[in-house]
């Protein structure tokens, strides 16, 4: 029984004892029960003490006090020592597995902490890549925010660059609107000034004249008492003369009529003498018109020629060949305006190339007295098919003559008698003749039209007949718009076809530049006598005023689909324009707006000619 009471007093103080070591292992931060917890953990939470026996931290010493008694009870037994034996041999036992089990916490503490360190290298490798990746996201948006700052940045400032330009560019307008308006006003206070001084000088010659009236009024006056008497006198003594001698004549036709009327045969004499005086009158009226009309119908010119070199009468056409070769030699400028030797003409260059090599050869065949080649000239019209012919004329050396086609039908059956005429007249040139038959199509068309009258068709058959051999006097030139109209045995005469086609960009341009130095330019620059300027005046002369070729090629590339013809009417509508302004200046924005206008015009009348058309 007291070994048991010792039993259990020791197994209290082994309780007791283990308790204590447990405190002492929590004490170092090891947890016996879980390896895993055995790392520093935070201070323990406060506990409720409901006991007043228990200490702050929960620790009952009931137990303890019991192991005390139970070691005093020992202590005082007589197997004390044994059971302290047994005792210390249990707890050495105890101690040396609570040591390896300390051991082997630390061990696995160390591990765990090795663990703990890796994770933590790792959590902070992974923090220091995810700060590198936020740097470097943020360096990038950082980069980003800058670019798109200096793009806005770029785009205000050429935004405000644009707005600099535009204020530069409205100022700079400003001030040529200024220096035009004070200009402008230069220019009218120049001209008042002009005016009242033209003023001031018409007044002085107005005052001077009427003091040398008045002037020589007085001196008339003075000597007109003297003047007077010595008409008077002159008078009377003319008039005594006069008298004396009508009453002579008076008296001789007195006695003559008296004498004739008393005597029979002198009053027969008499009759016979005025009457055969009035029939020579008549009879020489007439002859000499009959005699010029022969004269007329063999030497003059015919009447289907519009125009001709030769003149109307062999001796006219020398004298106009000789001034007109006399002012090409005075002017060599006139021949050639445009540069290229061709007078007014402005063609297309592979035309104009043709053309010259057909005067040459014209020129070579008649020095050679070779056959003509007859010629062919179609087009649109305006496109300069009668000017060329003139040219191709006088580059040739030949006469011209010009006739058109509408002229024939009138002539009714009189176009045959006419045509031969026309032929006969030209086979006399001793130059050559070059025939230039404008509107060839009204008279030459096909023979078997249903509206072609016998007159027309025994014209044609006539023409047909003096053109059938090849001629070494006349080069026959035709012109139409309509070349599929003519007659095919017309059409088998021709040996020359040449396109006259409306001119491009650069003839344009070459033909506004030639009508504006001829319409405007050299506008009321002619020369006229010191009479007709005085009692007419100088014609006002035009200014042009910042008139370029960039603008004249401007108005070049407006006027598409405009013939010669319509340009130099475009030039003559500037002129007028011109004209009726105030200042009588030619300035880009007048010639703009009359070229526009006539662009307008030109448009219209192509789509009111579209419209008159058949439909299909």
């Amino acid at each position: 029984m007291a070994f048991k009471t010792y039993a259990s007093a020791i197994a209290a103080a082994a309780a007791s004892a283990a308790l204590l070591n447990q405190s002492t292992a929590y004490a170092d931060g090891i947890s016996p029960t879980n390896p895993s917890e055995n790392q520093p953990s935070p201070a323990p939470p406060k506990v409720r003490n409901d006991h007043p026996r228990t200490t702050s931290a929960g620790f009952d010493p009931e137990a303890l006090e019991r192991g005390v008694k139970a070691l005093k009870e020992i202590s005082t037994s007589p197997h004390g020592k044994k059971v302290f034996e047994a005792i210390k041999k249990q707890e050495e036992t105890k101690q040396a597995e609570l040591a390896a089990k300390v051991a082997e916490f630390r061990q696995m503490k160390a591990q765990h902490e090795t663990e703990r360190q890796k994770i933590i290298y790792d959590e902070q490798k992974k923090l220091a890549q995810h700060q590198a990746q936020t740097k470097s996201q943020m360096a990038k948006y950082e980069d980003e925010l800058a670019r798109k700052r200096m793009q806005a940045e770029n785009e205000y400032h050429r935004a405000r660059n644009q707005e600099l330009v535009k204020m530069q560019e409205e100022s700079s307008i400003r001030q040529e609107q200024a220096r035009r308006a004070t200009e402008e006003q230069i220019q009218a206070q120049r001209r008042q000034t002009e005016r009242e001084k033209a003023e001031i000088e018409r007044e002085t010659i107005r005052v001077r004249a009427m003091a040398e009236a008045e002037g020589r009024a007085h001196e008339a006056k003075l000597a007109e008492d003297v003047n007077r008497r010595m008409l008077v006198d002159r008078a009377n003594a003319e008039r005594e003369k006069w008298v004396a001698a009508i009453n002579t004549t008076f008296d001789h036709i007195g006695g003559g009529i008296k004498a004739i009327l008393t005597d029979q045969n002198k009053l027969v004499v008499a009759v016979g003498g005025v009457t055969a005086l009035a029939a020579g009158v008549y009879t020489t009226r007439e002859g000499a018109r009959v005699i010029w009309g022969y004269i007329d119908r063999i030497l003059g010119q015919p009447s289907l020629i519009r125009e001709s070199s030769r003149g109307k009468y062999p001796w006219s056409g020398m004298f106009s060949r000789g001034m007109s070769s006399l002012s090409r030699r005075n002017d060599p400028a006139s021949a050639s305006k445009n540069g290229n030797g061709f007078g007014d003409v402005i063609l297309h260059p592979s035309l104009q190339k043709r053309i010259e090599q057909l005067s040459s050869a014209t020129a070579n065949t008649k020095a050679h007295q070779a056959p003509f080649r007859n010629m062919l000239f179609y087009g649109p019209p305006g496109t300069g098919k009668t000017m060329a012919a003139r040219e191709l004329a006088r580059k040739s050396g030949l006469d011209y003559a010009l006739m058109t086609g509408g002229d024939v039908a009138p002539l009714g059956s009189q176009a045959v008698t006419k045509i031969h005429q026309l032929f006969d007249w030209a086979k006399k040139s001793n130059r050559g003749l070059l025939l230039f038959i404008d509107e060839a199509d009204a008279f030459l068309c096909e023979r078997n039209k249903t509206y072609m009258s016998e007159a027309q068709r025994s014209a044609l058959n006539a023409l047909l007949f003096r053109t059938g051999d090849q001629s070494k006097d006349i080069v026959l030139a035709l012109a139409t718009n309509r070349p599929g109209d003519l007659d095919s045995a017309v059409a088998d005469r021709i040996d020359e076809v040449l396109e006259f086609p409306l001119p491009g960009e650069e003839e344009r341009f070459k033909l506004l530049k030639l009508y504006l130095d001829k319409y405007i330019a050299q506008a009321g620059s002619r020369k006229s006598g010191f009479v007709k300027d005085l009692f007419k005046g100088k014609p006002q002369q035009i200014e042009i005023r910042g008139l370029t070729d960039d603008i004249v090629k401007e108005a070049a590339a407006k006027t598409e689909g405009f013939s010669g013809r319509e340009i130099a009417k475009l030039m003559a509508s500037v002129q007028a324009a011109v004209y009726g302004s105030e200042n009588c200046v030619l300035d880009p924005s007048l010639f703009r707006e009359v070229v526009d206008y006539k662009v307008a015009e030109h448009q219209q009348r192509r789509k009111l000619a579209g419209s008159d058309k058949p439909m299909p």
